[in-house]
């Protein structure tokens, strides 16, 4: 038995003083009606109306039920209609997770912005270099830089692409002298990202194909902002995301290496946890990181 049905019910029974009545309003067939009604009031253990052939009367337990059933029937309307009417509004509590150098770099800067045009959404960034678990944090919404997201219960939707590019500084070029071709990178004291697939072996792709080198990087960090001021500081040579390399690029503070090479171009991916996570809080943040990306 349906107790929201039956209360809806027994609501329309009671305020149209007829079961026919009540009947016709629902859609259904008066005995349907009564033999509802009579199921409530059996698992309630009892009576609610007293019916006669001629009229039809409200118990003391039956008005108890009626004021209650009015109060629980209105708080869902209210409900429902809170959730159709803010479903399409931009607030609440937002929990995004990020890369630290794509949080600290591309996130970051937006958010004044963002902010400043939702002012009633919360918003919790949390900024992680492993993969963080979206359901046990309770994140709305992650963003993976990856070649291929791999299957799971996430959906995954690509919102940009990342160049990844090898650099050095000018001194350490100007001091030690870059590779003239990618098999001489083994030669070269390369700083290595700790959590990269390419961590030991490079994939470049350029004018003359693909070439795999083999590496084992002396020092190895798990952060990239940290590799790319080792670079700048002329501690060796690297690869490095556009958005991370972009600032230092265009000071003159890196300069690329072998820039007919580069590595494959990895996308990133907005992850949530399921499809009903796209609501409009999401939605918004999603719109507004897009266009940061396509500037």
């Amino acid at each position: 038995m349906d107790k929201l049905s039956v209360m809806h019910a027994f609501r329309r029974i009671v305020e149209r003083g007829s079961f026919a009545r009540a009947a016709e309003d629902l859609g259904v067939s008066p005995a349907l009606l009564s033999r509802e009604i009579k199921l409530l009031e059996e698992s309630l253990g009892s009576s609610l109306l007293t019916r006669t052939t001629r009229s039809m009367s409200v118990t003391d337990a039956g008005r108890v039920y009626y004021d209650e059933a009015i109060n629980i029937l209105d708080a869902v309307r209210n409900v429902e209609t809170h959730i159709r009417e803010g479903a399409g509004a931009v607030r609440g509590h937002l929990k995004v997770n990020a890369s630290s150098s794509f949080g600290q770099t591309v996130i970051a800067p937006i958010l004044p912005r963002f902010l400043e045009k939702y002012p009633d959404l919360k918003l919790t960034l949390s900024l992680d270099d492993r993969v963080v678990d979206m359901v046990e944090g309770g994140f709305d919404l992650s963003i993976r830089i990856r070649a291929v997201m791999p299957d799971s219960a996430l959906v995954a939707r690509k919102v940009g692409t990342m160049r990844q590019r090898i650099f050095a500084s000018p001194d350490y070029l100007e001091d030690v002298g870059g590779p003239e071709a990618p098999e001489e990178i083994p030669d070269h004291r390369v700083v290595g990202f700790l959590l990269a697939d390419h961590l030991t072996t490079w994939e470049l792709h350029g004018p003359e194909g693909m070439r795999t080198i083999e590496l084992d990087p002396p020092v190895r960090v798990g952060n990239s902002l940290v590799l790319r001021d080792l670079l700048v500081a002329g501690h060796g040579i690297g690869t490095l995301p556009d958005f991370v390399s972009a600032e230092a690029e265009a000071r003159g503070d890196l300069v690329r290496v072998l820039p007919e090479w580069e590595l494959p171009s990895p996308e990133i991916f907005a992850v949530t946890a399921s499809r009903l996570g796209m609501d409009a809080k999401v939605t918004a943040f999603l719109e507004h990181l897009r266009a940061a990306l396509n500037r």
